[in-house]
C-alpha cells in the first residue's frame, strides 16, 4: 500500500531551482530530471524503507542519472519529503529543515 507523499514547499523550490538549472543547460533535460525524480518517489512510496538512514530519522535516495538527493522521513502513513539537493551540498543546509 503506497502511503501518502507530502512534499515540503522547501522540498518544491529545490525542484524548481534544479529543473531550472538543467533547463538553462540543454533543453529538455530539466524535465528528464523530473521524471527521474518521481520514478525515485514512486519507488519511495512503494518500500520507503528501501533507504538507508543517512540523519537521525532521516532518509536519502539517490536519484538516477543525476546527482541529487531526496532527503525523507517515513511514518506510518505518510511520507514526508524535505529536500531534493545536489549531493555535494552541506548537510546542514537539510538537516536544519527537520
Amino acid at each position: 500500500m503506497k502511503q501518502k507523499l507530502i512534499i515540503r514547499p522547501e522540498a518544491e523550490s529545490d525542484l524548481q531551482e534544479a529543473y531550472t538549472w538543467y533547463e538553462d543547460q540543454n533543453k529538455g533535460l530539466g524535465a528528464d530530471f523530473i521524471l527521474c525524480v518521481d520514478a525515485a518517489l514512486s519507488l519511495i512510496q512503494r518500500s520507503p524503507e528501501l533507504y538507508a538512514q543517512v540523519h537521525k530519522n532521516i532518509r536519502r535516495a539517490l536519484i538516477r542519472k543525476f546527482p541529487y538527493g531526496i532527503f525523507y522521513i517515513a511514518e506510518v502513513d505518510k511520507i514526508i519529503v524535505l529536500a531534493v539537493l545536489h549531493i555535494k551540498r552541506n548537510p546542514k543546509h537539510w538537516q536544519k529543515r527537520q
